[in-house]
């Protein structure tokens, strides 16, 4: 699915590029949206998702009142978790990729628990 969002004058520095911890911010805003427009109720209280692990490659960057388009996919699953990636360009031209690794949980707790099928189905009927 591919999101588009405004950069602000609050996520710049004094050049007017934006800091690099606004495009992990972003990833996890979005994943947000990308779940919901899935639909598969992950706020249902049967299941739940952990960020494990995040990385970022910076190609360029995105600028005061740039529109960057992010382009987001389920890149992995395994038992207990799956991997996101996100690609944002700016008309067409690469800003950045990043990856984040989720670990589905039991609500509340830390428990691992099985990647649930009502999400991959979701992925496979999207792609």
């Amino acid at each position: 699915m591919r999101y588009s969002l405004d950069v602000r004058y609050s996520e710049c520095d004094m050049q007017q590029v934006v800091h690099n911890s606004v495009y992990l911010r972003w990833c996890d805003d979005l994943a947000d949206s990308f779940f919901r427009d899935l639909a598969v109720g992950l706020e249902s209280g049967s299941w739940d998702i952990m960020v494990k692990a995040a990385s970022i490659t910076w190609s360029a960057p995105a600028r005061l009142r740039d529109t960057v388009d992010i382009d987001i996919e389920v890149s992995r699953f395994g038992n207990t978790s799956f991997d996101v990636t996100y690609v944002g360009t700016r008309g067409g031209d690469p800003l950045f990729e990043a990856t984040m690794v989720y670990v589905c949980v039991v609500p509340g707790s830390l428990e691992t628990a099985p990647v649930p099928q009502e999400l991959r189905d979701a992925v496979a009927g999207h792609g």
